[in-house]
């Protein structure tokens, strides 16, 4: 017989084996999974991952979106430009602070309101209701508000402020208040937020640990401390890590503030590292720049994340 004979009448067996592997794999549920999940993943690449590559090779050309084809190689130019910019320093100064102070206090004041709100048998829904709409209100209604609570003369919290020695000043348009008047806002917007996160974590603990806490003498200050503080270790962790996210990437509130004018105003002081991304890519038109930069804010964000990952890890 020859080799082609064998060839030939081997054939429609591999065909079968193939027909089955086929069969066998599309009732397989791993492949149902990927099935359904290939949409989702289509329109990230589409979305996101193409874009972040594009940005990343965008970072080390000098390009302008008005005129893309006269793109040129230009290396890490921008990266050392944006580290000899003091301006860069300036906004991460103010990132830096912003999350220094204002995560933390925003998850202690989330989780007190919490753990009283979980005691309230009656309107529950309504108080975490009423604590959650700051979160999904605009944040150009929330900004304009606190604008005019803090606004010289006849803001309402200005005017309260002064009692305790505080100048009658504009918060926002003062060079020295801009800043704290900033922190103040996003713990206020983002507080309620992390409350309903520590309401859900605080649901899921057992009543027999606080009851076994009570039959050995443990008063509410040492049921706090001692068992749910360490049972929310999760819930502090995933508080924390979103909470410097949010506050890394905020742009927002500082839009609002300029009012169209020069992003970080006053004098530069709201600005955030990603009000200096923006000013750099689309106000200056240097988008290499300004891809550059925000590429240095996805490498903090992660530097930030895996540090606070390192110090939880052990006790989550």
């Amino acid at each position: 017989m020859t080799p082609n004979a064998e060839t030939n009448r081997s054939l429609p067996r591999q065909k079968r084996g193939l027909r089955t592997r086929l069969t066998g794999m599309a009732n397989s549920s791993t492949f149902v999974g990927y099935l359904f999940v290939a949409p989702i993943l289509i329109l990230m690449g589409i979305w996101f991952y193409y874009p972040l590559v594009q940005s990343f090779i965008y970072s080390f050309q000098d390009i302008s979106f008005l005129n893309p084809d006269a793109a040129k190689f230009v290396g890490f130019s921008n990266y050392i430009e944006i580290v000899k910019d003091k301006d860069f320093w300036t906004a991460l100064r103010h990132s830096l602070l912003l999350t220094v102070v204002a995560v933390p206090l925003q998850a202690i004041i989330a989780l007190v309101i919490a753990v009283n709100l979980n005691k309230v048998l009656r309107f529950k829904g309504v108080f975490r209701t009423l604590y959650y709409m700051p979160y999904i209100t605009s944040t150009i209604a929330v900004t304009t508000v606190f604008m005019y609570l803090f606004m010289q003369n006849d803001g309402v919290v200005t005017q309260f402020l002064t009692w305790f020695g505080f100048p009658d000043v504009s918060w926002y348009a003062n060079v020295k208040y801009a800043l704290p008047f900033l922190m103040i806002l996003t713990i206020w917007t983002y507080t309620g937020f992390y409350m309903v996160v520590y309401l859900g974590g605080l649901q899921t603990i057992p009543n027999d640990i606080y009851e076994a806490g009570v039959v050995d003498g443990a008063n509410g200050w040492q049921q706090f401390w001692k068992l749910t503080v360490p049972m929310l270790k999760p819930v502090t962790y995933l508080v924390i890590m979103s909470g410097i996210i949010n506050v890394m990437q905020l742009f927002d509130q500082p839009y609002a503030l300029a009012r169209n004018g020069s992003l970080g105003s006053p004098a530069g002081a709201t600005s955030t590292i990603v009000t200096y991304f923006y000013s750099q890519a689309f106000s200056f038109n240097r988008s290499g720049y300004g891809s550059a930069a925000a590429f240095i804010i996805f490498a903090l964000i992660l530097v930030l994340s895996m540090l606070q990952r390192r110090f939880m890890k052990e006790e989550i």
